[in-house]
């Protein structure tokens, strides 16, 4: 008969955070800009069919109409259907590398809070050293080593955007340890691991959910940084970094139906997750919750 009262608090909770999270304007406008994003990416190939393999050297700079509404590049894609594409390769990297960084940098973080002493560090003058190089002087490094697919890209950028969440995280672990929760179960012969697993980690939850949005939007930042450089995957893959950087030379020679749209498309999905990421700092702020 207590399955009931346990699930009630936590309902409860879900709730309230979800009436804190509405009540952010930004947030939904935020979650209506991604999800019209991904659809737009994933979902409209299927309506709007075109070839972004072979290309068609008769159709090349067609202004937008007559049967491409966004107009065609250079070799002749057609416009609209390699912003399905490219926005596929930005949205699976950004969300990819940004989960892969939020992973390492919260096991990292929380280890090395909770270790303290020598560890704490060890662990953090790595960190330190790692962040005092530019990351993009590093992303710009590793992808003129290796060849940049799709997978190495999600590599390259989760690597080194996890010393971020790892500070952050470092940080809780440091005020979490000395609670009196994680003293007890120590007294009782708990492991470290354990108390990483079942009390700092989850109780960080809060800042690394936040955290990994904005993780998000930067890794796309980063996929359209390195794409702009002519780091990207290359064709016939596309990703909206490198359709900007195609449409920023075709411009000066007319062509501006390439340059607006992939620009238009990396400001709004980068805004999508920075509203998103406002909208879950209110819901895990303690005082802005509702009592």
């Amino acid at each position: 008969m207590s399955a009931p009262q346990e699930e009630a608090p936590v309902r409860g909770m879900w709730r309230q955070g979800l009436e804190v999270f509405c009540e952010n304007r930004l947030a939904l406008v935020g979650v209506g800009l991604f999800v019209l994003l991904a659809a737009f990416s994933f979902l409209g190939p299927l309506f709007y069919q075109t070839d972004q393999v072979h290309t068609d050297l008769t159709k090349v700079y067609l202004a937008p109409g007559d049967g491409h509404p966004l107009g065609t590049d250079g070799v002749g894609y057609d416009q609209l259907g390699r912003m399905m594409l490219g926005g596929q390769t930005s949205i699976v990297v950004g969300l990819a590398a940004g989960l892969l960084a939020t992973v390492v940098g919260t096991v990292w973080g929380a280890i090395a809070g909770f270790a303290g002493s020598w560890i704490d560090a060890i662990m953090m003058r790595v960190v330190d050293a790692m962040m005092s190089i530019p990351a993009l002087f590093l992303f710009m490094l590793m992808a003129s080593i290796v060849t940049p697919t799709v997978p190495m890209l999600i590599v390259i950028i989760g690597a080194f955007a996890w010393l971020g969440p790892a500070r952050l995280v470092r940080g809780e672990a440091l005020s979490l340890r000395t609670r009196e929760y994680v003293m007890a179960m120590r007294g009782m012969g708990g492991t470290g691991g354990r108390a990483v697993r079942r009390h700092i980690i989850p109780n960080a939850i809060g800042t690394v959910i936040v955290n990994a949005t904005f993780q998000v939007a930067d890794a796309i930042l980063y996929v359209a940084y390195l794409s702009f450089l002519g780091l990207g995957v290359p064709p016939p893959a596309a990703n909206w970094g490198g359709m900007l950087s195609d449409g920023l030379s075709d411009t000066f020679s007319g062509h501006w139906w390439l340059l607006y749209p992939p620009g238009i498309a990396i400001i709004l999905i980068v805004l999508a997750f920075n509203f998103i990421g406002d909208g879950l700092r209110d819901v895990f702020e303690v005082r802005l919750r509702r009592r």
